[in-house]
């Protein structure tokens, strides 16, 4: 029975640490700094909660820059979209 209770308890937490750690990979040095520095100011999620905002976009320095909101690694993040 307690086995049972400790896995119920702990397995959601792998789940996340799991999603965390391989949703978000960091290559560099710079981008761990870049990482550290958006942790202590301001951190988006996603590049709908950064227009919402109104700081798209966001260049890499900026309070909020993360490498994960960058999908074309060129500095700019949440960049406009204008689809064919």
């Amino acid at each position: 029975m307690a086995r049972d209770s400790t896995l119920k308890a702990v397995a959601p937490l792998a789940a996340l640490t799991f999603l965390a750690v391989y949703n978000f990979p960091i290559k560099s040095a710079e981008e761990k700094a870049a990482m550290r520095f958006t942790e202590q100011s301001v951190y988006y999620r996603y590049c709908s909660d950064v227009r919402a905002a109104g700081k798209a976009p966001l260049l890499r320095g900026q309070p909020g820059y993360a490498p994960h909101l960058d999908r074309g690694d060129d500095g700019v993040a949440c960049e406009p979209y204008y689809g064919n």
